[in-house]
């Protein structure tokens, strides 16, 4: 499902990314991307959704070369992608609700269906009764949840997460994990950057490390 062939990634032709990166992600996978800040993580994250095209090499996605999307094809790919952001990306303005509801929105579902599916997944994940809270007024834990339910509310593939258990405590983490494998059950392909090394100890998963922008190590440890 995903491919990376020869991957190297420089900003501004100066500071170099990633370096040669060669991975497959087969369809169904479960994998850890790890190392240290600046190790790279962030920008192959990036790369996969196609935020950021590569300085040379390819990504594919299902087969398809991501450089050679135009820029109006790149929204159709993202439909099958659920992104959670280190930062949550929460707009602060709108409920919880309307937070997850946009996902759908672009997609054309119509206001009922919406308002069902958005508060099926926020009861999967416990917080069907901030429907009509703000993002301020809930914690750190409780917006990593929206923020989840939104990547996840249109089923994707492929489920993206850059520290998503970042400031948590080990609670939420563990309730962020399982909410993590039981997509994975289903059929989601996940890829979770983290350099929490007790999350990854925990969870017996394939697990890339990435060491100045190159691949370190890909040992698969699933039990």
């Amino acid at each position: 499902m995903i491919q990376l062939h020869n991957v190297s990634m420089s900003y501004q032709g100066e500071t170099t990314a990633l370096t040669d990166v060669n991975l497959k992600i087969p369809k169904g996978d479960f994998v850890f991307l790890t190392g240290q800040s600046g190790a790279g993580k962030s920008t192959l994250l990036k790369l996969l959704y196609a935020d950021l095209a590569p300085s040379r090499g390819q990504v594919l996605i299902d087969g398809v070369n991501l450089s050679r999307l135009t820029r109006s094809q790149i929204p159709l790919l993202r439909r099958s992608i659920g992104v959670v952001f280190q930062d949550y990306k929460l707009l602060p303005n709108r409920t919880v609700l309307e937070n997850v509801a946009i996902t759908l929105e672009v997609l054309g579902w119509g206001k009922r269906d919406i308002g069902k599916k958005v508060y099926h997944i926020l009861k999967q994940l416990g917080m069907e009764d901030k429907i009509n809270a703000t993002p301020l007024k809930l914690s750190g834990g409780q917006q990593q949840r929206v923020a989840l339910a939104r990547a996840l509310v249109n089923d994707p593939k492929i489920l993206i997460a850059d520290e998503p258990t970042g400031n948590l405590d080990d609670e939420n983490k563990e309730q962020i994990l399982a909410i993590f494998k039981e997509a994975n059950i289903r059929g989601t392909t996940v890829v979770v950057a983290t350099h929490d090394k007790r999350v990854i100890a925990h969870s017996h998963r394939r697990v890339i490390r990435l060491e100045k922008g190159r691949v370190l190590e890909d040992q698969d440890v699933q039990k």
